[in-house]
């Protein structure tokens, strides 16, 4: 498959399972969805490949474990889409965050919560990334 290409043939929910299905449970497919996501030229590849790419990563939580860092990295950027960092919450809530990066992605998402000029499904994920950093610190700091 090329998967640029299906990613351009058109957006739609159909089109999305089929890319997931596509990367089933290889890594290396994976990866080349999450380089169209951080680095491909046209914005629209890197929309469209972050709706596959928060599917993939709930089937498969363990593919995004080495790449948090240029992830977390990917949300700095001037004048992000929305859709980017829609996606990378979204797929941020389903997996374990290693420690190294609670305080980064805590600070990110009180940001996007605290900001006026964000859209609500950002600060609705953003709240959602924090209840499970929050919950997780609670198991191993009980009171």
């Amino acid at each position: 498959m090329d998967l640029r290409e299906t990613i351009l043939a058109e957006h739609s929910k159909a089109n999305c399972v089929n890319i997931v299905n596509w990367i089933g449970n290889n890594q290396l497919r994976f990866n080349q969805l999450l380089e169209l996501f951080l680095d491909d030229n046209d914005p629209i590849v890197i929309q469209r490949a972050g709706w596959p790419l928060s599917y993939a990563v709930e089937a498969h939580p363990s593919f995004i474990q080495k790449h948090f860092s240029r992830l977390l990295k990917n949300l700095h950027k001037p004048k992000l889409q929305n859709a980017v960092k829609r996606n990378t919450l979204r797929l941020l809530q389903n997996v374990t965050i290693p420690e190294k990066f609670h305080g980064e992605i805590m600070n990110t998402c009180f940001n996007y919560i605290i900001s006026h000029t964000e859209k609500p499904a950002i600060k609705a994920f953003s709240l959602a990334v924090l209840q499970q950093l929050l919950s997780n610190i609670l198991i191993f700091y009980p009171r």
